[in-house]
């Protein structure tokens, strides 16, 4: 009896799980000047992915492995085998680069986030606003030896201006 009751409720709940309406889940809409407006199922896939790349950016984009790769080789000139321990250097690294990267995060916010919020932009004009600030800080870091060797190596070479150079280069120089 027991069994036949939870049958009959499974049925009726997959007609009425059957019978709900659909949401649109992959649906591109197309704008003014060739833009495109994409589902929030879309949106929330594409900002997952975004931030499950954040610590490779945070990694590849800021002075954060040049600080713990400084401060790994102060702790072993003090001949100190563990102390302090990874951790705690992987910690003061972390709070170095936001120290550092504070004017650049504050002009992303400036010039990207803060219009994109108030619904002045697009997104994909917030992502192009933002790029140039990172871009600045990332040139500034970059030797040009290191930056010819990688365009060299990618056959990329023959850059007029540094605003020409793409962040697939940028980021391993």
């Amino acid at each position: 009896m027991k069994g036949l009751c939870l049958l009959i409720i499974g049925l009726l709940l997959s007609q009425v799980v059957t019978a709900a309406p659909g949401i649109d889940a992959l649906t591109v809409t197309p704008g003014d000047g060739g833009e495109q407006t994409y589902t929030l199922t879309i949106q929330v896939l594409l900002m997952m992915t975004a931030l499950s790349m954040l610590p490779a950016a945070m990694i590849l984009m800021t002075s954060f492995t040049r600080i713990v790769i400084v401060l790994s080789i102060l702790r072993q000139a003090l001949g100190t085998a563990q102390t302090p321990s990874n951790q705690i250097l992987i910690g003061l690294a972390l709070f170095l680069t936001f120290f550092i990267m504070g004017p650049v995060l504050n002009e992303v916010y400036e010039t990207a986030l803060q219009p994109y919020q108030a619904d002045e932009m697009t997104a994909q004009a917030a992502v192009a606003a933002a790029e140039i600030p990172v871009r600045e800080f990332m040139l500034a870091q970059t030797r040009d030896d290191d930056l010819a060797l990688f365009a060299r190596i990618s056959g990329q070479e023959g850059f007029e201006h540094e605003a020409d150079v793409p962040f697939t280069l940028l980021m391993p120089a």
